[in-house]
């Protein structure tokens, strides 16, 4: 199998189904050079592991690549990213008059009326969600999910805020949750149901090509859990460039763009990291340039306005601020370069981009059955049988089996594996993450590079697809 990345280049046109042109970067003044300089920090620097990219000038790509075995048809899951897909969805409901921003969040779930007595809760504002106010210093997730009903509004409700809400900027997942339920409420549907006429549709976006994690009460999550292609992600991007207008239509009110991407509340003593105690909107960050949505683990959406730019990155990166500083450093002076280089520059960035991948360390797997070690990371894994160039995986139940590159990954449906000198990896390519297997004897040891923050069972670490 070829460790060749799929990628579409510049010069091949749209890919199928797209909207958006492509363009070489110098035709939109890009200078290919700070392109290529980024890429090199991506692929160099510790904490950070690049999936994808892709690069709009003007509303054109003028580059774009996948690392194999990413690739531009998979979805991959987007964590927090999803947050700046369910501010869209309430930007919708807000302009046809399903949501009003000034309403209490208690208001659209009457039933919860007598058992919400704290003052503070009751003074909850959907606005106060929509930008991490609730009033509460710290996450309450967990202690939402502990209300015997399951229900995260209904806990989250229920849990006092330590000031006024609208004062105290704390980054709380439940307040995503509740701008995601409340929407579904009013609208009588789901997210994606609800997004797929709105935004979906109107730019391209496959609607079989994304899914969301449910709640236990068949709610997409909103606060996390959304899979798409890195294309889906730079259009959205570009739709809030063009201020919600979409080839001369409008989708979204200029007026809740604005909203959405200002900010609302101070956040500078949130965390140490520079962009992120810029301000916060409506589940964008405001970051040294520009806005963000960005997503655990490094999935990115960036918009600068006064270069009149996206970018898109997909990664599996613990350290997120390396990846804004290498495209301050890099890639934002090149979208305002003052001298362009030749062709010949230009072209070795098409192949680069064209050859993208993961390294592998190649060796051959030892072949048998294989019983976990102790301290295992994933304690469903309970089998592993390596057989020449198959690996079968026995986790919760369930039997994942893949091809073995030696050398190169081999793709299995959502898994791509490779051999190392003491084992495999396994990589859930809808999905930021790694799995290695050291095979010792008769024994396994999971390690996992970064741990999947939902995900108990390893059959879940892809697309969900609803019935």
């Amino acid at each position: 199998m070829s460790t060749e990345a799929t990628t579409v280049r510049p010069s091949e046109g749209p890919s199928a189904g797209s909207t958006l042109p492509r363009t070489s970067p110098s035709a939109q003044g890009v200078d290919a050079r700070g392109i290529a300089a980024f890429v090199d920090a991506l692929e160099n620097t510790p904490g950070v592991e690049p999936h994808s990219l892709q690069v709009l000038r003007h509303g054109a790509v003028v580059a774009e690549g996948w690392w194999a075995p990413y690739a531009p048809e998979r979805p991959h899951l987007l964590y927090s990213l999803s947050k700046s897909f369910t501010s869209t969805a309430l930007g919708f409901a807000v302009a046809e008059g399903l949501v009003d921003l000034d309403a209490t969040v208690l208001s659209y779930f009457p039933e919860f009326d007598a058992e919400v007595t704290d003052d503070r809760a009751r003074r909850i504002l959907v606005r106060h969600v929509a930008n991490m106010a609730s009033g509460h210093r710290e996450e309450t997730l967990e202690r939402a999910l502990q209300h015997p009903s399951g229900d995260i509004v209904r806990g989250f409700l229920q849990i006092r805020p330590d000031e006024e809400p609208g004062t105290l900027f704390c980054y709380n997942q439940p307040c995503t949750f509740s701008v995601s339920a409340i929407v579904q409420r009013q609208a009588g549907q789901g997210l994606l149901e609800f997004l797929r006429p709105r935004l979906l549709e109107p730019l391209g976006i496959d609607p079989a090509g994304v899914g969301w994690l449910l709640d236990g009460q068949d709610r997409e999550l909103g606060f996390s859990g959304f899979h798409a292609q890195t294309e889906a992600i730079a259009k959205l991007g570009q739709l809030y460039l063009q201020r919600g207008v979409w080839n001369g239509e409008r989708l979204l009110p200029e007026a809740w763009v604005a909203e959405a991407t200002r900010s609302h509340i101070d956040n500078s003593s949130f965390n140490t990291n520079p962009d992120w105690g810029q301000g916060y909107g409506f589940q964008f960050w405001m970051a040294r340039h520009g806005y963000r949505g960005d997503g655990a683990y490094g999935q990115f959406c960036v918009v600068l306005p006064e270069q009149d730019a996206v970018v898109a990155v997909t990664s599996q990166s613990p350290d997120m601020q390396a990846v804004l500083d290498a495209l301050w450093e890099h890639l934002l002076p090149a979208l305002d370069a003052a001298e362009l280089p030749g062709a010949d520059v230009e072209d070795q960035l098409v192949q680069r981009l064209s050859n993208l991948a993961l390294p592998t360390a190649g060796g051959t797997p030892m072949t048998g059955e294989f019983t976990p070690a102790t301290g295992n990371q994933q304690s469903t894994l309970t089998g592993v049988v390596v057989t020449d160039g198959e690996v079968v995986l026995h986790d919760a139940g369930s039997e994942l089996r893949a091809a073995i590159g030696e050398g190169e990954w081999a793709v299995t449906g959502p898994l791509a594996v490779t051999s190392t000198p003491g084992g495999i990896d396994v990589v859930f390519v809808e999905t930021p993450h790694r799995l290695h297997l050291g095979l010792h004897g008769s024994e396994f040891t999971a390690t996992w590079e970064t741990v999947p923050l939902h995900a108990s069972a390893l059959s879940i670490l892809r697309k969900p697809v609803r019935d």
